[in-house]
């Protein structure tokens, strides 16, 4: 059924547009829900430079490791993010300045990415980004970067917007993957098209005769361009799903694979496996006029204040 689905918002065939005609009234409903919402919320300003990385279409578009390479960049930085598939509530402070102070489970796995990644920020995870924003700011941080803040109309800041490299269904949730209706990308101060304006660079390691690839990510078929021909088999599940190393321990047997191929994101919450597993490391590489525009931002801001 979840194979179903994300075919259905992401590669949709004939067959699905049944489902598709059938949803396009909550479709409707639901978009024009996001657009009044965005009319009408009042929006907060803080008085620190807050970089949002935001898409309108739900995973797969690049965020966590734009994150990255953007909030490495600079000094006295905070992300924010809210922490995605964690086993936990509220505000949890992930890492301070590169020290890690919680387990995966108590951050999810893409914060937890973004904090073994950045050894000079601090990541803080929490449902309410406003209470998240304060405590950066109440521990020293002068740069706020914003996971996943496109949707939070509440708050003013400065939107960077991804857009994958090829859109095959524009239905606003639930009939296809769109958060808003298309045309709300009007609202983001810099529109990032894959491929144009970043690309993504893939890099395998620790590779074996025969590996078992293994991932918890939406729309995972997209990870098959890389893939390597010794891959012997593919396990898919859920977006942030946790795994059981009994489990994976018998799949390796039933393929005869000699090791796992992991994504960062998943391998953030096998660090206790005593499994051997190979690695699929993924970094963006931006160009330089959307890094100077978003430099130019945060430079008038900290001279001028709000605009």
């Amino acid at each position: 059924m979840n194979d179903f689905v994300e075919k259905m918002m992401f590669d949709p065939k004939w067959y699905h547009y049944i489902i598709i005609i059938l949803l396009s009234p909550l479709s409707l409903v639901y978009g024009l829900f996001m657009y009044l919402r965005r009319l009408f919320v009042e929006k907060k300003s803080f008085d620190i430079p807050i970089v949002s990385i935001g898409n309108l279409v739900v995973g797969g578009s690049g965020k966590t490791p734009f994150v990255i390479a953007l909030a490495s960049r600079y000094a006295e930085v905070a992300v924010i993010s809210r922490g995605y598939g964690r086993k936990s509530k509220g505000l949890v402070e992930v890492s301070q300045k590169g020290t890690l102070l919680c387990s995966v489970e108590e951050s999810g796995d893409e914060a937890m990415l973004m904090a073994t990644s950045l050894p000079n920020a601090s990541v803080i995870v929490s449902e309410d980004r406003t209470k998240a924003i304060v405590k950066a700011i109440d521990k020293g941080a002068k740069i706020i970067v914003l996971d996943d803040g496109f949707n939070r109309v509440d708050i003013e800041k400065f939107e960077i917007l991804l857009e994958p490299k090829a859109i095959k269904n524009y239905f606003p949730f639930p009939a296809g993957a769109f958060r808003e209706f298309w045309f709300m990308n009007v609202n983001a101060d810099i529109v990032v098209k894959e491929e144009e304006d970043f690309v993504r660079k893939v890099t395998l390691e620790d590779l074996s005769a025969k590996m078992l690839l293994l991932t918890a990510i939406s729309n995972p078929q997209r990870l098959d361009t890389y893939l390597p021909p010794e891959v012997v088999g593919k396990i898919y599940l859920p977006d942030h799903a946790y795994f059981d190393e009994n489990h994976l321990k018998k799949k390796m047997q039933e393929y005869g694979a000699e090791t796992l191929l992991v994504t960062e994101k998943d391998r953030v919450k096998m660090q206790d496996f005593k499994l051997p597993l190979s690695k699929m490391k993924l970094k963006l590489e931006i160009k330089e006029e959307i890094l100077m525009q978003i430099d130019m931002y945060i430079k008038t801001y900290r001279e001028k204040g709000p605009q």
